[in-house]
């Protein structure tokens, strides 16, 4: 059910503490003749776009007998002071689910003429009833009538940032929770941000996997390497290996073939199997209208429209296809925006898999690409190595490195909505 809700009650959430995970480490990995990187996602490993391997000493000692080389890169964790669970903010200072709802209604409320806070749908608990969370989507632009409405009719164009699909991925829902901020913020204020705000329509989904956030949340100094829901669907896995990878759920190409339940890229019993993912793509289905016709036709010139999914790492964008390494119809204009955002950031464009087997059949950016023809990208934040490297960079990583690279980016695209296919300045 989707309603529009301004939500300033409080949001119970119950922080269970976990026992502390086992210890892992980042390590890059080059595979024998005759295996191959989607051979070893299928048996479960925790493998990157990067070809990189989260793995703990067993699993190291496993794929090397397997003759896999493997070179340490990095550690997970980052050494943060022990805290007890808080229903605010854990590992130093992201926000948990509970807390971005409470942000989320905070805005919404003070900012009427602005904001629009929509539910788009429910968590796989709260389907369950077992407590979980409502999807949230905000709406921001200056608010005239039809503005924000559930239909791809209204005149503005529509720039939407969407993170934390995989809960793991902890500074992209803190980039989208700035976003919020800096928009609200600037309005009156800035010119540039104000002209956004008075010509097009501005939505984020900043916490895209609720009940995975829980879990990530629940150790508050070595948050859970959970990157899925927590749909178990009856399956026996350790934790926190349980749940269905969302980003290969979609009804676009799905392909049953990403690994068994317990593989990292488990894409579900069947397309679109999963609550968070049919709400997602449902609110995507509803506002933008299709121009592009059938997969290998190019989309309209005339399309309007840009999305952005936050994903983390490896300092990259990430353009259509992911499911096959065959061009996209509009791959020359899809690699050129995306090389204009890239100027902001840095990171370097690709498309398909990138080289190394890494395929994402049913992401969320092939669907709406795919079937809308609005230009749909991944933006992998964070480094390979480092102190602000892997999915649980230090906190002070967001504000230090990874906002002032994409604040800017994320304006642009902003304005690129309105002719994504034509020449922005």
């Amino acid at each position: 059910m989707r309603r529009l809700a301004v939500l300033l009650c409080s949001f119970a959430l119950t922080l269970i503490p976990s026992a502390d995970p086992p210890d892992v480490s980042y390590y890059s990995l080059h595979v024998p003749a005759g295996l191959t990187i989607q051979d070893l996602i299928r048996d479960g490993y925790d493998i990157d776009h990067a070809a990189t391997v989260v793995a703990t000493p067993t699993e190291v000692r496993r794929l090397r007998a397997r003759g896999v080389v493997l070179e340490k890169t990095g550690e997970v964790y980052q050494p943060v002071p022990r805290t007890e669970p808080s229903e605010a903010t854990y590992y130093g200072g992201y926000h948990t689910t509970k807390s971005h709802e409470e942000h989320n209604a905070a805005v919404a409320a003070a900012h009427p003429d602005l904001v629009k806070l929509y539910d788009i749908g429910d968590s796989w608990k709260k389907t369950q009833g077992q407590g979980g969370h409502d999807i949230q989507a905000l709406c921001i632009t200056k608010l005239a009538p039809g503005d924000c409405a559930l239909n791809s009719t209204g005149k503005k164009p529509k720039f939407v940032l969407h993170a934390q699909i995989h809960a793991r991925e902890i500074a992209t829902g803190e980039i989208a929770y700035r976003w919020i901020d800096l928009l609200v913020s600037s309005y009156g204020v800035d010119p540039e941000i104000t002209a956004l705000l008075n010509t097009r329509e501005l939505w984020v989904v900043p916490i895209a996997n609720p009940d995975g956030v829980d879990v990530v949340a629940s150790n508050p100094t070595r948050p859970v390497l959970q990157r899925k829901n927590v749909d178990d669907d009856g399956h026996a896995c350790p934790a926190p290996s349980a749940g269905v990878d969302l980003n290969r759920n979609s009804s676009f190409h799905w392909d049953v073939a990403q690994g068994g339940p317990c593989a990292e890229t488990y894409p579900g019993a069947k397309a679109l199997s999963e609550p968070e993912t049919a709400a997602v793509q449902g609110l995507l289905d509803t506002i933008f209208p299709d121009t592009k016709g059938g997969l290998d036709d190019p989309a309209a010139a005339s399309t309007t429209g840009l999305f952005l999914t936050l994903h983390s790492y490896g300092n990259d964008i990430l353009a259509p296809w992911g499911y096959t390494r065959e061009a996209a119809p509009d791959r020359a204009a899809l690699v050129a925006l995306g090389n204009k955002m890239s100027a902001f950031t840095g990171y370097p464009v690709a498309t398909g898999d990138g080289g190394i087997g890494y395929f994402t059949p049913g992401s969320t950016s092939d669907w709406l690409y795919g079937t809308r023809g609005v230009p749909a990208y991944t933006f992998e934040i964070g480094p390979r190595t480092g102190w602000c490297a892997g999915f649980l960079p230090a906190y002070s990583c967001v504000s230090s490195t990874f906002w002032p690279l994409l604040k800017p980016a994320l304006v642009y695209a902003a304005r690129a909505a309105a002719a994504p296919y034509g020449q922005l300045p």
